[in-house]
């Protein structure tokens, strides 16, 4: 690496992936053993945890917050996994007492109009003979900020903001941004004087830097993958600055011993944590997602409950496994229902409904594969309701398939509208497109869908509904 250069390293969307993470540790001290501390700026740009992991779980993501102490990151920002799968007050026990600043421009909250104390909208630091403006923007997500007692704003008008406010102090402006390259991409073309964008959130590879305007856009992929690099230096007249990035894959690396034993420890403090006992079954509650199954028509039921509607849906993609009968732990909860997903209340018409039931009958929807919106499942799956009976006719042409449906004993109307208990990710626009076009009426948060699980777990009523089957083969047909 160029002598006398500033050397930037920057990682994103690690999302727990502490395999990974230990292997971009050890470059990252490769490059410390290499380069002055002064010469030298280590940053994130925000999705570091991800509660799908027993060790971020049952930690409260202290394991997390030490790998990022370690390796002694000098800023990071917020992504959507820190902001919104925890409430403001369990993110002051996580980052109260934390070696590292968090910067984020865009978050204050509710209640103040001010950021909390452990967080910065800006911060400054002398490096290799640089004066380095720092701020980050997060992914505005208004509606999910304010149920927690967040107000996000804009990240464009932020951005001008902090670049008026750090541009004539500063050899160097750096946005650390979690908002992902479409809007990177705008942040760059609308906001003179950012120098480097750093980006995150759509796990974008960016091996070769984007020019736009004059800043200099990059991105490291996900889950520790690669690690970003970025040498500034001033131009070759002692006027501008000479920025040159690339992307340094970690595979093949071995892991950071370190970090591995750290991740250890979190794992066993993490399993002790979770040995409690949420639940005890009389009876097994098998799961799968290629159909209706117990534990899918109870997790629908909790959600019609939750958000008081005429209709539970979720898909059997969700649930990973069924449980046993017997005690069922927070950790096997958390295994069999991982993702930090919230219940929502939506409106659908019959018409819409009937899309969705038909959709959930197709192969091509039952085995789709996706990643995100919160969804850590595999597939999607069958859709799983309570308050809904279906009749179907598998033999039948796809989308003709339904012979019969019944919303609380009454059959179900085109024209009309209904209240569905559904999940959040749902309304993001993924899955099956019936559900796609529901009026959303509102969120849920905290509560992640496995938090109603294990409070329908303990409902003996409910546990016995669950095992009555909602979806019923045509009798015609099945004689056929």
């Amino acid at each position: 690496m160029h002598s006398g250069k500033l050397i930037l390293l920057h990682t994103n969307d690690i999302h727990s992936h502490f395999e990974e993470a230990a292997r971009a540790a050890d470059y990252i001290k490769e490059v410390r053993r290499s380069v002055p501390a002064d010469r030298l700026l280590l940053v994130d740009c925000g999705d570091h945890l991800d509660r799908v992991r027993i060790e971020t779980e049952g930690t409260d993501a202290a394991v997390n917050r030490e790998l990022l102490t370690r390796l002694g990151y000098d800023a990071v920002t917020f992504g959507n996994n820190e902001g919104l799968t925890y409430t403001p007050e369990q993110l002051d026990r996580l980052y109260g007492n934390a070696s590292f600043p968090i910067v984020c421009a865009n978050l204050r909250l509710a209640a103040t109009g001010r950021p909390p104390a452990w967080m910065r909208r800006t911060l400054t630091l002398q490096k290799a003979g640089l004066t380095v403006g720092i701020f980050g923007l997060t992914v505005q997500f208004h509606e999910f900020y304010e149920l927690l007692g967040w107000e996000a704003t804009d990240p464009l008008e932020e951005a001008a903001a902090c670049v008026a406010e750090l541009r004539s102090a500063c050899d160097v402006v750096l946005a650390i941004s979690h908002l992902g390259l479409r809007q990177d991409e705008r942040l760059a073309a609308a906001v003179p004087g950012i120098d480097v964008i750093v980006g995150a959130h759509t796990h974008h590879l960016l091996e070769v830097p984007l020019r736009i305007g004059g800043a200099v856009v990059c991105a490291a992929g996900k889950f520790g993958r690669y690690v970003g690099t970025v040498e500034i230096g001033r131009g070759p007249d002692g006027r501008g600055l000479d920025i040159e990035g690339r992307t340094v894959p970690t595979e093949g690396r071995r892991p950071d011993p370190e970090t591995a034993d750290i991740v250890a420890a979190a794992l066993r403090m993490a399993k002790a944590t979770m040995a409690e006992p949420v639940a005890e079954l009389a009876v097994p509650l098998a799961g799968e997602a290629a159909a209706e199954s117990p534990l899918g028509t109870l997790l629908a039921g909790a959600l019609r409950r939750k958000t008081g509607a005429e209709i539970g849906l979720t898909n059997a993609g969700q649930l990973l496994d069924g449980l046993a009968a017997g005690p069922v732990t927070r950790e096997r909860l958390h295994a069999v229902c991982p993702s930090p997903i919230n219940p929502c209340l939506i409106e659908l018409t019959g018409a819409q409904l009937r899309q969705a039931f038909e959709e959930s009958l197709l192969p091509e929807f039952i085995g789709l594969e996706f990643h995100g919106f919160g969804f850590r499942g595999k597939v999607l799956g069958r859709l799983c309701t309570d308050g809904a009976e279906v009749v179907f006719d598998p033999a039948a042409p796809p989308y003709g398939r339904l012979v019969g449906v019944l919303v609380n004993g009454e059959t179900l109307d085109d024209d009309r509208v209904y209240t569905v208990g559904t999940l959040d990710m749902f309304t993001f626009g993924i899955g099956y497109v019936g559900l796609k076009q529901g009026r959303v009426v509102r969120y849920y948060l905290p509560e992640f869908i496995r938090d109603l699980l294990a409070e329908a777990l303990g409902d003996e009523r409910a546990v016995y509904d669950c095992v009555r089957p909602r979806w019923r083969e045509d009798a015609a047909s099945a004689a056929l």
